[in-house]
């Protein structure tokens, strides 16, 4: 991302309905699918401001890693030294089998090669081990947003299932999630390309909402996210994998 983005990550993320209903989401999956212990190891991939992972210490072990100078003068500032992984190259520097748990929060579709991350995962996990990703999704959705964001892509729900193969992993859970604002940001967005913004105009999806708005949306994000119920569309997806 680019570094503006960061410091406007930083700001939004405390109380925005949607960072504060993936942080919820993930946790809650993560503790329905395995039973977190203190000793457990949770390596949280492209950690950006370390929020997420900061939340999940009160569980587990927990590592973050990134790649970006941005995300790493403020993931120092949560987080020891030896907690926090500088990525330089394209492999983790850390042993086969070291984790049980891989988080990869809006992250994939930063990367050139996602196959190659999600076999990264594959390796670092113990037989057991619980992979959880999160990624935008629908494609008719692709917008300044994501250009900003130097995505590569948005995903569908076969794209994403792909990247995990049943021979080394079982799918626990695959579902769209942010359901209900799916037609609300399909048409922001058809909007924007019809009517663009003025240049260093903020963007819509980052603007503070009334706190009952805020409440109101983050309820019904985390509500959806919770159901089994395979929705046919979202904004975004969320996978739960174990290592076979």
């Amino acid at each position: 991302m680019d570094p503006a983005e960061y410091t406007n990550l930083a700001i939004i993320e405390r109380t925005h309905w949607y960072y504060v209903g993936k942080r919820e989401i993930a946790s809650l999956w993560l503790m329905r699918v395995a039973v977190l212990l203190p000793e457990h190891l949770l390596l949280d991939c492209g950690a950006g401001t370390g929020r997420f992972a900061q939340e999940m210490e009160a569980h587990c072990r927990v590592m973050v890693l990134d790649d970006h100078e941005e995300a790493l003068k403020l993931l120092r500032k949560r987080f020891r030294a030896d907690q926090i992984i500088s990525l330089t190259g394209d492999r983790v520097p850390l042993p086969d089998g070291s984790l049980e748990y891989v988080t990869a929060l809006d992250v994939l579709e930063h990367t050139p090669d996602d196959r190659a991350v999600v076999a990264g995962f594959h390796r670092l996990l113990k037989p057991g081990g619980i992979a959880l990703v999160t990624v935008p999704a629908g494609k008719a959705l692709w917008s300044d947003w994501d250009v900003a964001l130097h995505h590569y892509r948005r995903y569908d729900r076969p794209q994403l299932k792909a990247l995990f193969p049943s021979a080394e992993w079982e799918i626990l859970h695959v579902n769209y999630t942010n359901v209900l604002v799916y037609p609300v940001v399909w048409f922001v967005r058809r909007w924007r390309r019809w009517f663009p913004a003025p240049a260093g105009a903020s963007r819509s999806e980052d603007r503070p909402l009334p706190v009952w708005l805020n409440a109101a949306l983050k309820g019904v994000f985390v509500r959806c996210a919770r159901s089994r119920v395979p929705f046919p569309f979202g904004v975004s997806l969320l996978l739960v994998a174990r290592r076979r």
